[in-house]
C-alpha cells in the first residue's frame, strides 16, 4: 500500500511540472516511508509521484513509478493484488519475463495484453495509473469496492489526481472553495458521498470505475457492481459455501512479505477473521485492540479472551480520556476529509505501528453482507408502513410536513422528511442512517454557503443503484455496502491507518467472496444476528455469538462535554438546531477543524 500522485498536461501547455508533483509526493509521505520516486515525461506532458510501503518484494525491483523495459507504459499503484502470483503464471506462460516479484509489474504487464479488460482479472484493493507514453494516454482504475481512493481534479488544462484530496490541493491547481453537494451529503450522511467530496471540482473516482484520458477528454466507465440473484440451495450447502468463500479470501489476504497483524474488538466479524487465520497459521499471530478506562465503555477484557482462546499474541492499547486528548490534535491534522468516524482506527493503528506491524487485516464488511445492523429489520419496515400511509398521501405529507418541522428530535424530523417523499428503501436508509435532517443540513450549509445552488436539486440526489433487487433486504445490504462501508468506514480507515505508513485489508470486503455469497437467498444470508455466519464458522466461542453488538466505540459524549470541550465549543448554530448528541456536535467541529487546515 502505498501513495500516488499524478499531473497530466495538455501538449500545448507549457508547463514545470517537477516542483507540482513534488509537493504532491511530499504530502504523502506518510502513506509510503519507505521509498519514493517521480516520473515525468520528457515534454513535460505528464508526471507521476509515488511513495512506497514495501510488502511485497522488498527490493529495490519494487521502485515506484515503474515501466516497460522499452519505456512505453509507467505506472504508479496502491494497492495489493492478491492474485498476482497466478496471473504472473499465466503471462509467464506467454513468454513474459518480469525483473521482479511485485504486483506492480503484474498489473502493468496484463494491461499491455488486456487494456482496460485487465481490471476485470485484478483481485484485491487498487487505484492506479498507466500512461502511454506513444498513444498519449492515461489509464486511471479504482478496485471494485472502492478499498483505495482516487481523487481527481480537472480543467482545461489539467487533470490532477492522488491517494488523499490534501495532495490534489498541494499542487496549488485546484481553486478551494466548499462543494455544496459534498457538504450537503456530509451532514446529511457524516460524510461527502461519492462521487462529490467536500471541494467544488475535486471528485472521488467511484468504486468499480476506470477513466480513460486522451486529448484532455475524460470517458468513465462502471466495470462492475454486485447482482444479488437468489438460487434455490440449502442451508447447509449455503453454511458450506460461506464458508469456503470466506477460508479461500482470508488465505488471499495472508499473502505478503512481511508479518501480518489483526485488529481484535472480540465481535464476531473481527474473531471470526482471527478463527480463520489461525487455522491456516500455526505460528506467531499478532492481534492489536483498544481499551478504555471508563467501565461502560471497555471491551478490553472480552478481546483478551478471544486471544487466548485462539493463542494470540495480543496487545491491548488502553485509551484514558488523558491520553484522548493528547492524541486528538495529531487525529485532527490527519484528516484528508470530515467524517463522523475515523479516530478508532487511528488510535489502533498507532499501535499496531509502534509494534512494528505494517499490515493488519480487519473485520470490516461483516455487518453489511451478513446483515448485522439494525437498518435490515428497520429500513424494509419503514417502508412497508410508508407505503399504507401514503394510499392517503393528505395524511401522509401533512403527518410528515409536522415532524419535520416541529419534531422535538432529529429522528422525529428526519421520518418526516421520508414520509414526504416516496416510500423507497434509499428514502428509508437515509432516514434511518441520517445525522441531520434534510432542514437542518439546509440551514448549516447556508450558514457556511452564501451562494447555493436550487435546494430541491440538492434533495433530490439520488445513489446510482442497481434497481432491480429480490429482496428489500438485499437492497439494504447494497446500500450499507456502497454508502456507509465504502464512504466512510473504508475511507476513513485507509486514512487513518496510512497515516502510521499501516496497511489495512479487508478479507470481508472481498470481490470473489461476494459473488460467490451474492446468489444466496436473502432470507439466509442476512438473517437476524448474522446467523447463517456464525453456522459457517463453528470455531466461534458461544461468549462471543451471545454478546451484545458493540465493536470500536469510544465514549464521545463524556468527553466531548468534560475532557475535550475546548476543542469542541457551543456552536453558534446550537440556538436553532439540537446539537446535544455528540455525533452532531463532533460533526460541526471536525468539519470546522478540518476547513481552517485546508484554507490555511
Amino acid at each position: 500500500m502505498c501513495g500516488i500522485a499524478g499531473i497530466i498536461a495538455k501538449p500545448e501547455t507549457k508547463y514545470n511540472l517537477e516542483p507540482l508533483i513534488q509537493k504532491m509526493q511530499n504530502s504523502l509521505q506518510h502513506r509510503g516511508p519507505d521509498d519514493q520516486g517521480i516520473y515525468i515525461s520528457p515534454n513535460q506532458q505528464i508526471a507521476f509521484a509515488h511513495t512506497r510501503l514495501s510488502i511485497l518484494d522488498l527490493s529495490a525491483t519494487g521502485h515506484q513509478p515503474m515501466s516497460t523495459s522499452d519505456g512505453r507504459y509507467w505506472i504508479t499503484f496502491n494497492g495489493e493484488i492478491y492474485n498476482f502470483r497466478q496471473l504472473r503464471r499465466d503471462l509467464e506462460a506467454t513468454g513474459e519475463i518480469f525483473n521482479s516479484q511485485t504486483d506492480t509489474e503484474v498489473i502493468l504487464k496484463l494491461y499491455q495484453y488486456q487494456g482496460a479488460e485487465c481490471v476485470n482479472n485484478l483481485r484485491g484493493m487498487f487505484a492506479f495509473a498507466i500512461w502511454d507514453n506513444q498513444e498519449k494516454t492515461c489509464f486511471i482504475a479504482r478496485d471494485p469496492l472502492g478499498i483505495k481512493p482516487l481523487y481527481y481534479w480537472q480543467s482545461s488544462s489539467f487533470l490532477v489526481f492522488a491517494s488523499e484530496i490534501r495532495a490534489v490541493l498541494a499542487s496549488k491547481l485546484p481553486s478551494i472553495c466548499l462543494s455544496p453537494e459534498g457538504l450537503y451529503g456530509y451532514l446529511i450522511s457524516g460524510t461527502a458521498p461519492e462521487p462529490n467530496t467536500l471541494i467544488a471540482g475535486i471528485h472521488c473516482l467511484q468504486a468499480g470505475h476506470y477513466m480513460h484520458w486522451q486529448a484532455d477528454k475524460i470517458i468513465q466507465k462502471q466495470y462492475w457492481q454486485i447482482n444479488f440473484i437468489p438460487e434455490i440451495i440449502s442451508l447447509t450447502d449455503a453454511r458450506d459455501k460461506v464458508r469456503n468463500a470466506l477460508i479461500d479470501s482470508i488465505e488471499h489476504h495472508l499473502i505478503s512479505d512481511v508479518q501480518v497483524g489483526i485488529f481484535l474488538s472480540g465481535g464476531i466479524d473481527s474473531t471470526s477473521v482471527v478463527a480463520l487465520v489461525r487455522q491456516s497459521q500455526k505460528g506467531r499471530l499478532c492481534t492489536y485492540s483498544i481499551a478504555f478506562a471508563e467501565n461502560e465503555w471497555n471491551e478490553g477484557k472480552i478481546a483478551q479472551q478471544v486471544a487466548e482462546e485462539f493463542d494470540t499474541e495480543h496487545t491491548e492499547y488502553k485509551i484514558t480520556a488523558s491520553l484522548a486528548r493528547e492524541l486528538l490534535p495529531q487525529f485532527l491534522a490527519k484528516i484528508d476529509q470530515p467524517s463522523i468516524d475515523g479516530f478508532n482506527t487511528f488510535c489502533v493503528s498507532q499501535v499496531a505501528h509502534q509494534n512494528g506491524i505494517k499490515v493488519v487485516l480487519s473485520g470490516l464488511g461483516g455487518d453489511e453482507i451478513f446483515g448485522g445492523y439494525k437498518t435490515f429489520q428497520k429500513v424494509p419496515n419503514m417502508v412497508h408502513w410508508g407505503k399504507e400511509l401514503q394510499k392517503i398521501p393528505a395524511i401522509s405529507n401533512g403527518i410528515g410536513r409536522g415532524l419535520a418541522t416541529w419534531g422535538k428530535s432529529s429522528k422525529l424530523k428526519r421520518l418526516g422528511d421520508f414520509l414526504q417523499q416516496k416510500p423507497t428503501t434509499t428514502a428509508a436508509y437515509r432516514s434511518f442512517r441520517g445525522i441531520f435532517s434534510h432542514g437542518e443540513a439546509w440551514r448549516i450549509t447556508q450558514h457556511y454557503l452564501n451562494d447555493l445552488p436550487d435546494k430541491n436539486l440538492i434533495f433530490s440526489q439520488e445513489l446510482d443503484m442497481a434497481k432491480n433487487f429480490s429482496s428489500l433486504e438485499d437492497e439494504v445490504s447494497q446500500l450499507e455496502l456502497s454508502c456507509y462501508l465504502r464512504n466512510q468506514l473504508l475511507r476513513d480507515s485507509d486514512v487513518m491507518s496510512m497515516a502510521w505508513g499501516l496497511e489495512l485489508r479487508v478479507p470481508l470486503v472481498d470481490r470473489v467472496l461476494l459473488e460467490t455469497i451474492s446468489s444466496i437467498p436473502s432470507v439466509m444470508r442476512l438473517a437476524r444476528s448474522k446467523q447463517l455466519l456464525i453456522q459457517a464458522i463453528p470455531e466461534l466461542p458461544n461468549w462471543v455469538i451471545n454478546r451484545p453488538k458493540r465493536g470500536f466505540f469510544f465514549p464521545f459524549q463524556q468527553w466531548i462535554d468534560q475532557e475535550w470541550s475546548d476543542y469542541f465549543p457551543v456552536h453558534e448554530l446550537s440556538k436553532e438546531i439540537d446539537l446535544k448528541i455528540w455525533y452532531r456536535r463532533w460533526s460541526l467541529a471536525i468539519l470546522d477543524s478540518w476547513w481552517q487546515q485546508v484554507i490555511a
